[in-house]
């Protein structure tokens, strides 16, 4: 160590950096005794607690004007209790409705909200909604705050896709697509070498609405991009195109690893995950828990058009979905689940879920078969985990033959097992139509619930 580190050390002028780096590199590469580099190590701290020299700044910019109306006074009001912990499970819908209904929550309620959106993805776009200007300027202020800049502002239409921030230009963008398809398919060709990593993913799925064969030589292309979870979300696309090249080639891999001989069907995985494969979107590294091979299997079976294994195999889809295929059955049944989802394709969801009833599938359905087939779910099990995580994927409203069947499993379970209702009530008071709870005397808690919800949507009509 040269004498000039040496006094610098001696004398305890060493900055917090230096002393990172010398505890990385070890203390005796630096020779610098280790008792040292703890003594100079406890001084910074001490000095960073007690405080800081203060630096020159400015004041920060006004906050500009709002645009938007505040909510009325009662729903203020009931969202400061749910702030303070009265019925909380019910925020994100309140958010949801404030925003759909474009009014803005009182400036100082916005701190607290953008805590809980640090904490809460799922509330970010609404809280870049509902927290007006002020939100947006406060952002600007506090890093742990500075998400609200990615959603959605207010930013001139002829401007937004140059100045918005991303959310804007998200926003923007599907707009268009659903305008006109082909203008947001070359808006996006222009500068996509220019977009972040993140948007390029998101813009992508943007292309779900309206996506035709129009579409395919941009996405096709888009495979070849350096990042993992673009090239996965073009490969998703394409799978909707049966006639696209990606297509073709997962349907060439399929045929060779998926065979039918009468009845029984064989699958046998691909020995490796090729530089090919991986750029159709097949991921090489498994979950963990799970083989490679059968991994790769289910991956090319969820993105191989659906309409090809009938013909292939020599059955229909619900024969298909029931038969015994061997070592490899539930990845590639995992597979053909996945393509239904991708492809939302009722017919295969439909077969899939007589064959083993996951909630994933019953998004693929009609609204009223959905609330059909989980209904006789309800009636037929009792009430567990398995059924409230089945219950939990099917979005609110839930229609009226569902509800029924749920309040009625509520009501059987609270004369014979109160301890094991509490869930499913919780549930059925975020899920059900406000309105059923003229129905829900037997019920208080779930009564109480879906009143406090019917209230809560009025004053913010």
């Amino acid at each position: 160590m040269t004498r000039a580190v040496s006094g610098r050390w001696e004398a305890g002028r060493v900055s917090w950096e230096e002393l990172v780096s010398t505890a990385l590199v070890g203390a005796g590469r630096r020779a610098v005794p280790p008792e040292s580099l703890l003594e100079r190590a406890a001084e910074q701290v001490v000095r960073m607690r007690a405080g800081r020299r203060p630096g020159r700044g400015s004041p920060p910019v006004p906050a500009p004007a709002e645009t938007m109306p505040l909510v009325p006074g009662a729903a203020a009001d009931r969202l400061a209790r749910m702030l303070a912990g009265e019925q909380s499970r019910l925020l994100t819908e309140w958010l949801e409705t404030a925003a759909a209904r474009r009014v803005r929550v009182p400036a100082e309620m916005i701190p607290g909200l953008l805590d809980l959106g640090a904490r809460d993805r799922s509330i970010r776009a609404c809280l870049g909604a509902v927290t007006g200007a002020r939100g947006r300027w406060l952002a600007g202020l506090n890093p742990a705050w500075a998400y609200l800049l990615a959603e959605p502002a207010h930013v001139p239409p002829d401007e937004v896709w140059e100045l918005g921030t991303s959310g804007d230009r998200r926003a923007f963008l599907a707009a268009l697509r659903r305008r006109d398809p082909a203008a947001a398919r070359e808006l996006l060709e222009r500068g996509w070498s220019a977009e972040t990593p993140e948007d390029r993913a998101v813009f992508v799925t943007i292309l779900a609405d309206g996506l035709g064969m129009a579409d395919e030589p941009f996405l096709e292309a888009v495979l070849d991009d350096r990042r993992r979870e673009v090239r996965q979300a073009a490969a998703d696309l394409l799978t909707r195109l049966p006639r696209s090249r990606l297509a073709l080639r997962m349907t060439a891999r399929a045929r060779r690893l998926v065979t039918g001989d009468g009845s029984r069907l064989r699958a046998e995985p691909p020995p490796e995950c090729d530089g090919e494969m991986e750029r159709d979107g097949v991921r090489a590294r498994p979950p963990a828990g799970m083989e490679a091979r059968g991994w790769w299997l289910q991956q090319v079976v969820a993105h191989t058009p659906l309409s090809f294994w009938p013909d292939h195999l020599g059955m229909p889809p619900d024969e298909i979905a029931a038969a015994r295929i061997g070592d490899w059955q539930r990845e590639v049944r995992m597979g053909w689940t996945r393509a239904a989802i991708l492809q939302r394709d009722a017919t295969w969801a439909r077969a899939l879920f007589e064959a083993e009833p996951l909630t994933d599938l019953l998004a693929v359905l009609p609204p009223e078969e959905r609330s059909r087939r989980a209904a006789e779910l309800v009636a037929g099990h009792p009430v567990d985990g398995q059924m409230v995580m089945m219950l939990g994927g099917v979005p609110r409203p839930w229609g009226h033959r569902l509800a029924r069947a749920v309040l009625k499993k509520i009501v059987e379970t609270t004369r014979t097992q109160p301890w094991n209702a509490g869930e499913l009530i919780r549930l059925a008071g975020e899920r059900f139509d406000p309105a059923m709870h003229e129905h829900a005397g037997e019920v208080p808690e779930l009564a109480a619930t879906l009143r406090f919800r019917s209230e809560m949507l009025k004053e913010l009509e």
